[in-house]
């Protein structure tokens, strides 16, 4: 049964673990096409800003004028490329700051609630001819950048949009006292880019219902695998407690059972009934056994009460003389083995309100353990402390309890190993009862123990 629910845990383990993939890999996933569908709905939202503008458009206009003045004095070499270029820079750096303040200004007109920045870069500055093309600019094979707008950074940078601007322009100029026109196709290539100001954090509150949701189910199925799981421990720890207690009791039965039927077929013979003595120290072998099996009887029933069931007879009694009368019956009972009891008392005439018949049961109980778990010669040590509570302190010289049965030894049934071993006798409940009856009394019980070198049980009842 161990094994088997070993096994459901580590299934159990296994299947969260490939669950959680599987849900990471899902909310991985929504997470890209979020962050794309919000980029997707920024680059519409922004697109054609320029267009509509007219502020922005004017501001094109001025650039685009000085720069097809510029190209056509190339065209006659009045400048050269580097003046077409620095030029270029020269205006849009003048008109840079008013671009950044309108484009700011669109973004507000549509309602765009989170930061952005924008910018144009030039990719390519092409004459077009059917001979031979003049590449007056290309970004890729030049050092030099020339942007309209905010500067971004190149990891943080979204591409919107490639824009291609194609004119075929002719201008006059007066070359020689004579006027002439100058044609050219220019084609004029640039590239929107686009930063975000903590597009994560947008696209993260955009998920925020599904995440929640996602770890609100993850929780239920961790939380419903978990109660199963202990659940069925807890009925595997039940149902071997129980089959311990069933073995233990049989046990406990067979004896006295066996030996009244053998003292019943023997009273059957005639040669005993001819025999008053045999008959009589039969008949004393059948009321004792009778009064075990009663015993047992009524330990089982007894023992079956909570600490709030337990009905107390609270009397005035003087602490010394009581526990000593206690201890001297407990000797009485065991003189067929090697026991030694040191007594220590704090306060030789204190007196206390309990049930004596009750607590002495309980004291009987620790000390009846502490022979049953020790070994040839028993030392116990029993000081009692009353200054403040009463504190009954019994030490033996035991075999001792290990950490793991400290956590149960007072749970209904259990006997410390959980192993179903009858030299040493018992039901699994004596400890269970004392632990109640001092409960009953506003009392507790605490135990000090390590294997090998014996046992303390602490018992504490309040004067009040």
């Amino acid at each position: 049964m161990k094994k088997k629910i070993n096994l459901l845990i580590i299934a159990s383990v296994l299947g969260i673990i490939a669950l959680s993939i599987v849900q990471g890999y899902l909310i991985n996933n929504t997470y890209k096409l979020k962050k794309d569908a919000f980029i997707k709905e920024t680059r519409r939202s922004i697109s054609q800003i320029d267009d509509f503008s007219p502020a922005l458009d004017s501001l094109s206009g001025i650039w685009q004028d000085t720069f097809l003045n510029t190209v056509s004095d190339y065209k006659i070499d009045l400048a050269s490329k580097s003046d077409i270029l620095d030029g270029l820079q020269l205006v849009m750096d003048s008109i840079n700051d008013t671009y950044r303040t309108e484009y700011q200004k669109e973004l507000v007109k549509k309602n765009i609630p989170y930061g952005i920045k924008f910018h144009k870069k030039i990719k390519a500055i092409i004459l077009l001819d059917s001979i031979k093309n003049d590449t007056i600019f290309d970004v890729e094979k030049s050092a030099k950048h020339i942007i309209l707008g905010d500067p971004i950074a190149d990891e943080d940078a979204i591409g919107v949009s490639t824009t291609s601007w194609q004119t075929d322009h002719t201008s006059s100029r007066i070359i020689n006292g004579e006027t002439k026109d100058i044609v050219f196709y220019l084609l004029f290539l640039t590239q929107d880019k686009m930063d975000i100001a903590g597009w994560e954090k947008i696209v993260f509150k955009r998920m925020v219902g599904l995440l929640l949701l996602s770890l609100l189910i993850f929780s239920i199925v961790i939380g419903l695998l978990y109660y199963s799981i202990k659940n069925l421990i807890t009925q595997k720890k039940i149902a071997d407690i129980k089959t311990d207690f069933v073995n233990n009791i049989t046990h406990e039965l067979k004896t006295p059972l066996a030996t009244l039927t053998l003292a019943t077929k023997m009273l059957k013979k005639d040669e005993i009934q001819q025999q008053p003595q045999l008959v009589d120290n039969t008949i004393n072998t059948i009321e004792r056994q009778n009064k075990r099996l009663q015993k047992l009887i009524d330990q089982v029933l007894n023992n079956s009460l909570g600490y709030n069931e337990i009905q107390l007879n609270k009397e005035l009694v003087v602490i010394e003389p009581y526990i000593n009368t206690v201890l001297d019956d407990f000797l009485l009972s065991v003189k067929s083995k090697n026991v030694m009891i040191n007594r220590a008392f704090s306060e030789p005439n204190q007196t206390i309100l309990l049930d004596k018949f009750y607590t002495t049961t309980a004291l009987l109980n620790i000390l009846e353990n502490a022979v049953k778990y020790s070994g040839d010669t028993i030392k116990i040590d029993c000081s009692v402390d009353s200054k403040k509570d009463l504190k009954i302190s019994i030490k033996d010289n035991g075999i001792g309890i290990s950490d793991h049965d400290q956590k149960q030894i007072f749970d209904k049934f259990f006997r410390a190993g959980n192993k179903e071993i009858h030299d040493v006798k018992g039901l699994g409940l004596g400890l269970y009862y004392t632990n109640q009856i001092i409960k009953a009394q506003g009392g507790h019980i605490t135990v000090e123990s390590k294997e090998g070198t014996g046992t303390t049980f602490i018992l504490t009842i309040p004067f009040n």
